[in-house]
């Protein structure tokens, strides 16, 4: 039997506040003290926080209503900081800088929504696959199989395209909502092979052997031992995951499946302004491009400094 002195000590390293998780938090303080001193990723944070903040509150940088178009005003050059239309007017006469900044929202709300969605989804099937193995995982294996060889750009045209006329209502959010079910759909899967490699690798360890000497369950095991010292590797994939799920929107956008009008994105305003690029209006495209490339390049670098701080080599 154990004695009650090793007992304590073994719960002192399996609770919450025991050893390990202390070494979990100077991970995470070692991992942002790294980032902290890397310039691009500071650019690329500012860069990521200002697109958030503009399709959290739009107001703050524009008072007129993106749905307010004039075709007397069709297609009016930029008249700077200072004019009625400081980026100009788009082929309706809607203002380019009131388009820009609500559309914001739909790209950002889409692809914060899909990874989150994707996320739970992987941690629970990774989770749950790692640990038990056996017929759990010969199941979850297969599945994840079978979606990935599934061409996703195919599978999102055929899947979005036979549902286009299913109607979710009106507003932004429900002019997200079919693009949203169609990413997660095939959005989980990475998700779910990092964090079941991360369990294979942790469920095996001294604490969380310890752990279940001491008649801890299955689910506390998984959940408050296993999980939040594997899903390191995993945290490196969201930022370019949200990249990923901007740019995918702006593509079936632009083929006319993804958010559709009347709703505004960038996807739908770089659709808008392509024909006008050469036809002497090519801030119609320039505008909502640049305001795309920037937020997707700005998740891809803290996603890649986010691995590589995370890289047990690179240290």
């Amino acid at each position: 039997m154990t004695d009650p002195t090793t007992q304590a000590a073994i719960a002192a390293e399996t609770e919450p506040g025991g050893r390990v998780d202390q070494a979990a938090r100077s991970l995470w303080s070692d991992v942002f003290r790294r980032m902290r001193r890397r310039p691009d990723v500071i650019i690329a944070t500012v860069i990521s926080l200002f697109f958030v903040v503009v399709a959290l509150f739009p107001t703050l940088f524009t008072a007129t209503d993106p749905q307010r178009c004039d075709i007397s005003e069709s297609r009016l050059p930029p008249t700077g900081l200072g004019g009625e239309h400081p980026f100009g007017t788009n082929l309706h006469g809607c203002d380019v800088l009131a388009q820009l900044v609500h559309g914001a929202r739909p790209s950002l709300v889409l692809a914060f929504t899909v990874v989150g969605a994707s996320l739970i989804i992987g941690l629970v099937l990774g989770t749950v696959s790692g640990y038990y193995l056996g017929w759990v995982d010969a199941v979850t294996s297969r599945v994840l199989e079978i979606f990935l060889v599934i061409p996703f750009l195919l599978a999102a045209l055929l899947l979005l395209s036979l549902f286009r006329n299913v109607d979710f209502g009106g507003g932004q959010l429900a002019s997200i909502v079919q693009p949203a079910i169609v990413l997660i759909l095939f959005s989980w899967m990475g998700y779910t092979r990092y964090v079941r490699a991360s369990v294979l690798e942790t469920k095996n360890l001294d604490y969380v052997a310890a752990a279940r000497s001491l008649g801890a369950s299955d689910l506390r095991l998984m959940f408050s031992h296993i999980l939040p010292n594997a899903i390191g590797p995993v945290t490196a994939l969201v930022p370019t995951s949200i990249a990923g799920v901007i740019a995918t929107e702006a593509v079936l956008a632009f083929l006319g499946i993804g958010v559709r009008p009347p709703a505004v994105s960038w996807g739908i305003m770089i659709s808008d302004g392509a024909e006008w690029f050469t036809g002497g209006f090519p801030h119609l495209l320039l505008f909502p491009l640049g305001c795309l490339l920037a937020t997707i390049l700005s998740f891809v670098v803290i996603g890649d400094n986010l691995r590589d701080a995370l890289d047990p080599k690179l240290r």
